[in-house]
């Protein structure tokens, strides 16, 4: 009898096998596309930023890389503006939106995703709804609310409106779907209450969602621009974009390399925090897809 001789195993993989290689080009040269009109723009402010004062930014004179690199424009930044003033004021709002959203979306989301309750159906729909109005919509009535409360210029004023977002509730509903039936009904069986089977059970089931609500909720109150414009008004009180907008105006002088480092020093605390947590976060959209 002759035996069949096995062919070696391929430890590395060929091209061929990521697909043609008319295909391979054109998937990377739209990554490459799609990376270059993401992280270009910061790249280049980063970079504008760097300019010494005899350098063009804009023109045809300007050059993409700084010829003389210096931090001139960085001091100037702290010089000019209560940086550090700002930074408070929006990790005072950052923790207050974080925690909100946290304690509101996890509860609330709990509870739609247990079948005994008749009206979590009504209520996904009135979230999925109040998603569909734009905040420009809705800003004034908001103001008049702030207003009314007494929290105009105030950062509670800022925090308010989004202290719970739809989108989160909904998605820390659809992590909770994800955890299995039985698991629940062993820890029932075990004694666990509500309380101990939401804490020890659902929670850590759901990390990578509770992540992303994090991140987004982070995102979203250090960037905003538009509602911390409406409410607040006095100088201690401005958050970082808020107050970094102010070097844009004539009585700075408007160098626009001081405008692209304040831009940058904003968005320096958003990518570090995604660094550190982008292996949560990508687990997280998996696991929370939304569930119809």
């Amino acid at each position: 009898m002759t035996t069949a001789v096995r062919k070696p195993r391929r430890l590395m993989p060929r091209w061929r096998d990521y697909g043609r290689p008319r295909e391979l080009v054109v998937r990377y040269l739209l990554l490459l596309f799609v990376l270059a009109i993401t992280v270009g723009p910061l790249v280049w402010q980063f970079l504008a930023s760097l300019k010494g004062v005899n350098e063009d930014v804009f023109g045809s004179n300007a050059s993409l890389l700084p010829h003389d690199p210096t931090l001139r424009a960085y001091r100037a930044v702290f010089e000019q503006v209560p940086v550090a003033t700002y930074i408070r004021n929006s990790v005072i709002v950052v923790i207050l939106s974080v925690t909100s959203q946290l304690l509101f979306s996890t509860t609330a989301g709990y509870m739609m995703s247990k079948p005994a309750w008749k009206g979590r159906r009504s209520v996904w729909i009135l979230l999925a709804a109040s998603m569909m109005f734009p905040f420009e919509s809705i800003m004034v009535s908001l103001f008049l609310s702030v207003r009314d409360l007494g929290l105009v210029d105030n950062l509670v004023g800022v925090w308010l409106p989004g202290f719970v977002g739809a989108i989160n509730v909904l998605l820390m509903r659809g992590a909770f779907l994800a955890v299995p039936r039985e698991i629940e009904d062993s820890a029932m069986l075990d004694g666990a209450n509500e309380w101990q089977r939401f804490r020890h059970l659902y929670l850590p089931s759901a990390w990578g969602a509770i992540m992303v609500v994090v991140i987004n909720t982070f995102i979203s109150a250090w960037d905003d621009f538009l509602w911390p414009l409406i409410v607040l008004r006095s100088e201690q009180n401005m958050t970082l974009t808020l107050g970094l907008a102010r070097l844009q105006s004539s009585s700075f002088g408007y160098d626009q390399r001081i405008v692209m480092a304040g831009s940058v020093i904003s968005v320096v605390p958003v990518l570090v925090l995604f660094i550190i947590t982008q292996r949560w976060f990508y687990r997280g959209v998996a696991a929370g897809a939304v569930k119809f």
